[in-house]
C-alpha cells in the first residue's frame, strides 16, 4: 500500500496538533512543510503521522506529535533566536527548531543516533542544526542561548541547564517523576538574579540518560 504522506501530513496537523492548542502560524506551518516520515525508521514509517511515540533505540522515543507542537508552541521561536537542544533523537524536532530560529546547537550521547540524525538534516538541506555526541551533564559552554529545549524527561535538576540561557530566555522541560510529569517552562529573570516555572500541561516521556530518578529500595 503506498501511503499518500502529505494527506497523512495534513491530517495530524488538522486533527492531533492544532486541535491541542497549537495555534501559532509559524509553527502549524513548519510542521505542515517537514516530511516527518523522513526521520522514522523504515519499519515504523507508516507510523509517521500517528498519535503514538515511536522507539528510536536506546530505550528512548520520538515525542507524540502533539506533544511536539506543544514544545514549539511553549518555547515560542523569534528567528533570530539560538537555541539549545538537549537530546537530539530522530532529528525531527531538532529540525523544527532550526526552520523556526536562527541557529541550532543539538547534543545527543548516543553516537549512532547523533549520525543518523545528522545525515536526515542534511538530506533536508538543514543547514542551521549542528549536533554534537555529548553528555549534557557533562558538556559546558561559554555560549548562551535565548531557549533550551529539553527531548527528555529529568527527574530532578532542570534549574542546573538556566545557566546556558541569556538573561530572559527560557527553557522547556518535561520532570517529576512516571506517570505524573509535568511540562514546565522555565524562565530566566532579566536581571540573572534566578528564575519563574510555569506549568504546562501532564504529559509522560522516557528520561534522559542520567536523568531519571534513583531507585528506592524497600524490605
Amino acid at each position: 500500500m503506498t501511503i499518500d504522506y502529505a494527506k497523512a501530513r495534513e491530517t495530524m496537523v488538522e486533527q492531533q496538533v492544532r486541535p491541542w492548542d497549537v495555534f501559532q502560524p509559524r509553527i502549524l506551518e513548519t510542521i505542515a512543510r517537514l516530511p516527518r516520515e523522513r526521520f522514522v525508521a523504515e519499519a515504523h514509517r507508516a507510523l509517521a503521522y500517528a498519535d503514538v511515540a515511536l522507539p528510536i533505540g536506546h530505550g528512548e522515543s520520538m515525542m507524540k506529535p502533539v506533544l511536539e507542537g506543544r514544545t514549539l508552541q511553549a518555547l515560542s521561536l523569534a528567528a533570530g533566536e539560538d537555541v539549545l537542544e538537549v537530546g537530539t533523537g530522530s532529528g525531527y524536532l531538532s529540525a523544527c527548531l532550526g526552520a523556526l530560529a536562527r541557529d541550532v546547537v543539538s547534543l545527543e550521547i548516543h553516537a549512532d543516533l547523533a549520525e543518523a540524525a545528522r545525515a536526515r538534516l542534511q538530506a533536508e538541506g538543514i543547514g542551521n542544526v549542528r549536533i554534537e555526541t555529548a553528555d549534557v551533564f557533562a558538556w559546558d559552554s561559554d555560549r548562551r542561548f535565548d531557549a533550551i529545549c529539553v527531548g527528555g524527561a529529568v527527574a530532578t535538576g532542570a534549574a542546573a541547564l538556566l545557566k546556558w540561557l541569556r538573561p530572559g530566555g527560557r527553557l522547556f522541560v518535561v520532570h517529576g517523576h512516571a506517570p505524573a510529569m509535568e511540562a514546565a517552562l522555565l524562565r530566566h529573570a532579566d536581571n540573572a538574579a534566578g528564575h519563574s516555572v510555569e506549568s504546562l500541561f501532564e504529559t509522560e516521556l522516557p528520561y534522559l540518560t542520567g536523568a531519571a530518578p534513583s531507585p528506592h529500595f524497600t524490605l
